[in-house]
């Protein structure tokens, strides 16, 4: 049993919550059974580690036995280890280590998508799982994170998808520009959501066709210069008194309507 908070093997987990660690590591860190347990079924190659307290493995039986059958080295701790670990203020008596595994946009396009969200300068960790979460829901075929998006490793992005991330593929670190000039050799449609774009309801009939949607930052949106990539801008009315939408909402909006398109057709 792992009992000192300040060893090195607890310090290095605990070094995980931040980007440089995560950066020279290739790691990152998941808490909480849901995200050790999508993991495990998901991506049990990537899953190196798992830590977890003696009464968290007696309530989640099914993460040591996930654990087990993937061969991933299980260590019981302390509460006050996994507390130094996490995170978060209140752990869920389980974390574990992973190796990150973004995919590469050449394998995205590959698989002739229908359904794409491109991030573009997305910087608050909950909008960003939210919209990874809301993509696997919609049944979208891949998130690319382009400009200076958050880094979906950090540890309030990886808690905000609640297992998403490891159900559909996510690209890293690119460029807005190399993204649309390979989505459009893919046969895809680049659709800005913009509050200044053509009224949704006229144009939705297009969403049917291969689309992938073009979101901004919270507080500033698109710039110009990413909104004159884009084939399309389109915009959600507001019906009632809201000044506007959240971010992630408009986003979950704009794919699943999407979706409820090309499945119609």
């Amino acid at each position: 049993m792992l009992e000192n908070p300040r060893s090195p093997r607890v310090r290095a987990v605990a070094k995980l919550s931040k980007r440089a660690a995560r950066q020279e590591t290739g790691l990152f860190l998941l808490e909480g059974p849901q995200a050790a347990r999508e993991a495990l079924a998901w991506a049990p190659r990537t899953v190196l580690e798992v830590y977890a307290t003696s009464a968290a493995l007696e309530k989640h039986t099914d993460v040591r036995e996930a654990a087990e059958r993937a061969g991933v080295d299980l260590q019981v701790t302390t509460e006050a280890v996994l507390d130094a670990m996490a995170d978060t203020v209140t752990p869920q008596g389980i974390v574990a280590v992973a190796r990150q595994s973004p995919t590469a946009l050449e394998d995205i396009l590959a698989g002739e998508p229908r359904l794409i969200a491109i991030c573009e300068e997305v910087r608050d960790p909950g909008n960003l799982g939210t919209i990874i979460r809301a993509a696997d829901a919609a049944g979208a075929d891949a998130v690319i994170l382009t400009g200076r998006t958050v880094d979906p490793y950090n540890p309030k992005v990886v808690r905000s998808t609640t297992g998403s991330l490891f159900h559909v593929p996510v690209a890293v670190e690119l460029e807005l520009s190399d993204v649309v000039a390979s989505a459009h050799q893919a046969g895809l449609r680049i659709v800005a959501a913009d509050v200044e774009g053509t009224d949704f309801l006229a144009s939705r009939g297009l969403l049917s066709e291969p689309t992938a949607w073009l979101f901004g930052n919270e507080a500033r949106g698109l710039d110009e210069s990413a909104l004159a990539q884009a084939d399309l801008a389109l915009r959600l009315p507001i019906y009632g008194r809201a000044e506007s939408l959240n971010l992630a909402t408009a986003a979950s909006v704009c794919l699943y309507e999407t979706a409820f398109a090309q499945r119609a057709r």
